[in-house]
């Protein structure tokens, strides 16, 4: 393979990252990034235009992984009100080939490429089976789920919308948070809605409700001032603030529950990934073991569970990875 240059994206709700890199005999290398606020722009023209400008490197192809359902190379963005056309874009690109694909699609290819010392085991009894399904689960500013089939031969990367399927509590209290959520949600309660950064927020707020001499003033304060979810986060993995850090285990707790459905639906016992912004910040959290009894309590089947490997995803670049990967794989040898 010749040298070749590539534009990579993770198009994200909160941020959008944009990579230039060139594939060579060497290797990758790396020739540019930028970050970008999301919000800060009413199309994705504008941002990738602003990345592109003055750079006259030719790309040979180009891929983005997006945060929402692709059809006929088109995207409408779940948590933004883009609509990103791979056509138009190729076309913006003077006829560089552009593909678009889920972000966690694109997430699958990347974490396939990243090595062991990325990643934390989450399940000390975890069996390894490198032949069977696996499956990627993120929590960010959405949910999202994707599925890796056939890992040891040739990978078949599926993308869903599975963090949009109903909510389901497990105990009396999560039943109350159902129906809390229900005011704010009357035509459906996702996952989403609490696992993301707005659903640790809306955690924080419903036990808030409970007992409001819970909380703690400073970080009242400190909701005003920067991001809620960020807040919460952070006061809780450092035990500084109870409500915090109840809000955090709930989370936990939830986000198990759901990984396990997502592994029973794909019979993914060649493991479950982690990705996304929250698990890496949140991991002394998900270690505590709320994680993982929930992620296992499935009945019949708590103890084929108890043996599959869930790993949290410590690299933040997987989606940028895995767009240039697929690029390389699928267009620069197409």
């Amino acid at each position: 393979m010749s040298e070749a240059v590539v534009l990579a994206a993770d198009v994200g709700g909160t941020k959008t990252l944009l990579r230039l890199a060139c594939f060579s005999e060497e290797g990758l290398r790396v020739l540019g990034e930028a970050r970008f606020a999301s919000a800060d722009y009413d199309r994705f023209e504008d941002l990738l235009s602003e990345f592109v400008q003055g750079d006259d490197r030719p790309v040979a192809a180009a891929c983005f992984g997006v945060a929402g359902p692709v059809e006929d190379g088109v995207c409408r963005t779940t948590n933004l009100p883009w609509r990103l056309d791979a056509k138009r874009l190729s076309d913006l690109l003077e006829g560089t080939p552009v593909q678009l694909l889920n972000d966690l699609e694109a997430a699958a290819f990347g974490i396939l490429h990243l090595p062991e010392t990325q990643l934390v085991e989450l399940n000390p009894a975890a069996r390894r089976r490198d032949q069977a399904n696996r499956a990627v689960i993120a929590a960010g500013t959405g949910l999202g789920e994707a599925l890796i089939l056939h890992p040891e031969k040739d990978p078949l990367v599926v993308a869903t919308e599975g963090g949009h399927c109903d909510f389901a509590p497990l105990d009396v209290s999560e039943d109350r948070l159902l129906e809390w959520l229900r005011d704010c949600y009357p035509e459906h309660v996702s996952y989403e809605r609490i696992l993301s950064g707005s659903g640790l927020v809306a955690i924080y707020h419903f036990l808030r409700a409970q007992d409001p001499a819970s909380e703690n003033l400073q970080v009242a304060a400190a909701m005003l001032e920067e991001d809620p979810a960020a807040v919460i986060g952070r006061w809780g993995v450092e035990r500084r603030d109870v409500l915090c850090y109840r809000a955090l285990a709930w989370f936990a707790r939830i986000y198990g529950a759901e990984a396990g459905n997502l592994a029973l639906k794909s019979l993914a016992l060649g493991g479950v990934y982690v990705t996304g912004g929250i698990a890496p910040k949140s991991l002394p959290i998900l270690q505590e073991g709320g994680f993982m009894a929930r992620f296992a309590a499935k009945g019949r089947f708590k103890e084929m569970l108890r043996k599959v490997s869930v790993k949290v995803v410590l690299n933040s670049d997987t989606v940028l990875i895995g767009a240039q990967e697929w690029a390389r794989s699928h267009m620069l040898r197409a």
